[in-house]
């Protein structure tokens, strides 16, 4: 779905919500949102998954 060089947030979103996304491509894809900071802007569920993804070592958040 992306490589190093792009991530297209929305695609992922999109994929996201409409089921489309392997486990691994969804922990990937949070991360990714977690370092941009837009997961915490988006609306609460997100910023809840990426939290547990976070409590459960699955991503990390910088300090």
């Amino acid at each position: 779905m992306d490589t190093e060089q792009s991530f297209d947030h929305i695609e992922f979103i999109i994929r996201y919500e409409d089921g489309y996304l392997e486990h691994s491509e969804i922990v990937n894809g949070f991360q990714k949102l977690i370092d941009s900071g837009l997961v915490w802007k988006l609306q609460g569920s997100y910023g809840r998954m990426a939290e547990r993804f976070i409590e459960d070592g699955l991503c990390t958040q910088k300090e």
